[in-house]
């Protein structure tokens, strides 16, 4: 493709090409090329905005888990060399935690988990990012709750207020995706799950999905899939549910897939995945995958799903409200 050079043999292969230079090749320096300086970074934790703070953070990352590795998973993604492109770059995510940092002091202990960075790019350069990291599920495999973590974040002098729309710095990427039917279809199963249609799961999951949903949690059947969206959607029953981009596509080799982000913007008003009813308003910045095979009622369906969102975000902006911290 002609936007990223020659050295890339088309849009994916630049996704992943570069963030294997960064992280496992240890070229942080090459960040100033690859990421605009100016970028909007937007994670669940908050948003930041400038290069700067990207190569900050992939060195602090670095020295707490110095094995760490990026292992593409999938790209699903949109656009043109004309309009630019966005990516939705679904990675797993591996290391061992063997120096103090972020998330406390070394524990010896490795972790997997997956992250998922919406990225947008242009002439070359990626000016436009939304990431979602399953902090939940790492903590966990370090030997901490997600709760308790949280309250030790807002412990800490100068911890960062978890992301809100209110907060969000306008960037460059301004599309929604494409209008490729694998991507509505997907849409449209989230949209009646948030409408607490969890009999829909029965005909758009396949009998033996497999999923992998926040907090690490690996799902078989779509019994189980629709209790893990149920148990979201029953903490925030009140919380509008938003979509803000939708890729389908369809490439050699690889089976139909869809690319959802979405967020839910409201009251912790129910019993939920998380504890007795608060009344904290809380902002989930979320975003999952998709993969269709050939069974179901409807010819095809849901073979395997990626969700994620930030349990230690929504943990954040509960515990603020409640001041139990």
């Amino acid at each position: 493709m002609t936007q990223t050079s020659n050295r890339w043999r088309d849009f994916p292969d630049y996704i992943i090409g570069i963030t294997q230079e960064i992280w496992e090749g240890r070229g942080i320096a090459t960040l100033h090329d690859h990421y605009s300086a100016d970028i909007p970074v937007r994670t669940p934790m908050g948003v930041a905005r400038g290069n700067a703070g990207v190569i900050a953070a992939t060195m602090a990352t670095l020295q707490e888990f110095p094995d760490r590795e990026l292992l593409a998973e999938d790209v699903i993604w949109s656009g043109s060399a004309q309009t630019g492109y966005l990516s939705s770059h679904r990675i797993i995510s591996t290391g061992t935690h063997t120096g103090d940092g972020y998330f406390g002091p070394a524990t010896g202990r490795r972790f997997q988990i997956r992250v998922i960075a919406d990225c947008a790019a242009r002439n070359h350069v990626i000016d436009d990012e939304w990431l979602v990291r399953d902090n939940g599920g790492l903590v966990r495999q370090l030997g901490q709750e997600p709760r308790g973590f949280a309250r030790g974040l807002i412990a800490r002098a100068g911890a960062n207020p978890p992301f809100t729309p209110a907060g969000d710095i306008a960037g460059p990427y301004t599309g929604h995706g494409n209008d490729d039917p694998w991507g509505a279809r997907y849409a449209d199963t989230l949209g009646r799950l948030m409408r607490a249609d969890f009999a829909h799961v029965t005909t758009a999951y396949d009998r033996a999905v497999i999923a992998e949903h926040a907090g690490a949690r690996s799902l078989t059947g779509h019994r189980a899939v629709g209790d893990a969206w149920l148990g979201l959607r029953a903490a925030f029953p009140s919380a509008e549910f938003k979509l803000h981009h939708v890729i389908g596509r369809e490439d050699p080799l690889m089976p139909p897939r869809a690319a959802v982000r979405w967020s839910l913007d409201g009251m912790h008003d129910g019993w939920g995945m998380f504890g007795a009813p608060t009344g904290a308003p809380v902002h989930v910045m979320g975003i999952a995958h998709a993969d269709y095979g050939p069974f179901g009622k409807e010819g095809s369906s849901i073979r395997r799903e990626y969700v994620l969102f930030d349990e230690i975000a929504i943990w954040q902006q509960i515990l603020l409200h409640t001041g139990d911290i």
